[in-house]
């Protein structure tokens, strides 16, 4: 299979606009790099991304037996974390089918987890608005679905999350991330981000999203505050 619309062949499902899934598989370092007005696929990430919610929230729901509304987060941000997507991405063979930039390509970008984590919404987002929400369920449902009751590894425990259940009881309490500093090239950048509980700095994390650093900064964060 050389697209994904070959792939979605492959499952039964017919596509219709072939455009929208390149736009899908179309970073941004490769859309720089090619001058033409191609679109990369940041906004089908965004869709893709809604799409996740909504599907991992019925989900959730329908679980038997029923869980509370605060199990119910924690489990969807483990299910939803880029390093599930970024998996994923590799079981379906999607990242296969991913254009990027020489220099991206070079520097291991195929096989990174935020870019394949990305990737994987936008291909989700290309299949909603192409083939609508049923179709986008069924291959969630057959692939992601198992991960809702699976045991989660330490990559994906959302300490944000914990960190938010931690202080929540105290409603006057708040918690903010700030970006604190952004260093190296565009195309591999390095956050630190904090993480501030009632404008004192509790933790700080390092890493190639903003995301994960966030994660870093909540998991020094509690442990702090369980001291």
């Amino acid at each position: 299979m050389k697209t994904l619309t070959d792939w979605l062949r492959s499952k039964g499902f017919t596509p219709d606009n072939i455009q929208l899934y390149y736009e899908a598989c179309t970073h941004s370092s490769y859309a720089n790099e090619h001058h033409s007005g191609i679109d990369n696929n940041e906004r089908l990430e965004f869709v893709g991304d809604a799409v996740l919610q909504i599907w991992s929230a019925t989900a959730l729901y329908k679980l038997m037996p029923k869980l509370h509304e605060g199990k119910m987060t924690t489990i969807r941000a483990q299910t939803v974390c880029e390093s599930t997507l970024a998996k994923l991405n590799e079981q379906l063979g999607w990242y296969k089918f991913l254009r990027l930039g020489v220099g991206e390509e070079k520097s291991g970008g195929r096989m990174r987890p935020s870019i394949l984590a990305d990737h994987f919404e936008a291909c989700i987002g290309a299949i909603y608005l192409d083939l609508g929400y049923e179709a986008a369920a069924k291959i969630l449902d057959e692939y992601m679905k198992p991960l809702i009751t699976a045991e989660k590894p330490e990559d994906v425990t959302d300490y944000k999350t914990q960190l938010q259940e931690y202080v929540q009881t105290d409603n006057k309490r708040t918690i903010q991330y700030r970006l604190l500093d952004e260093s190296g090239p565009s195309n591999s950048p390095t956050f630190k981000m904090g993480v501030f509980l009632d404008d004192i700095c509790m933790g700080v994390g390092e890493s190639s999203t903003k995301k994960k650093a966030e994660q870093k900064a909540a998991r020094e964060a509690l442990r702090k505050l369980a001291i």
